[in-house]
């Protein structure tokens, strides 16, 4: 059964807004290692607008700022990806899906594929798979700033109860940020 694994960077305040932020070397290394891992991307239609074409064209060209951007670019370009919409009509990336199925029956549906884990961005759909009880693992990196406004990870989640996560491994990266990793007790 393959794992679902949430991740997503976030400011010091929790702010999860990645207009924010700024990506830099450290976050596309650690980020293109998590993606090299996965056998799928899964995404909501705000994410995944976000993150198609940029990266795609970036892959496609080269034209990354950084050694780092364009290797985390490689990377997602190469691995297959799930879009949750019922408002996109269609999507471009010719290796992306559109799903307009009951989110919960397509993950576990998914879930029981043999293959590497399904990784989630975002907030809202990883919100509503971490209600539903589906997420088995929270990658969270907290970067040294504080930005003061934006939105909050996890603000719209309703959780039926608590959540107990064990801490599995830390890791600082270069630039300062720490990298947590979380799975579900």
């Amino acid at each position: 059964m393959r794992k679902v694994i949430f991740a997503i960077n976030v400011s010091l305040d929790g702010c999860c807004d990645h207009t924010k932020m700024i990506g830099d070397e450290a976050i596309h290394e650690y980020f293109a290692e998590l993606v090299r891992g996965a056998g799928l991307l899964a995404y909501g239609r705000i994410t995944y607008q976000l993150m198609v074409p940029y990266w795609p064209e970036i892959a496609k060209n080269k034209s990354g700022q950084t050694k780092a951007a364009n290797d985390f670019a490689q990377a997602f370009d190469s691995v297959d990806k799930v879009v949750f919409s019922r408002s996109l009509d269609k999507v471009e990336d010719k290796k992306s899906r559109l799903v307009r199925n009951t989110l919960q029956a397509e993950i576990v549906k998914l879930k029981q594929e043999e293959g590497a884990p399904i990784l989630l961005g975002g907030v809202d759909l990883p919100s509503q798979l971490i209600e539903l009880g589906l997420v088995d693992e929270f990658n969270i990196v907290v970067q040294p700033i504080v930005v003061g406004e934006g939105r909050r990870l996890f603000e719209a989640a309703r959780l039926p109860k608590r959540l107990p996560l064990n801490l599995v491994e830390t890791k600082v990266l270069k630039s300062g940020q720490i990298a947590l990793r979380y799975v579900k007790q």
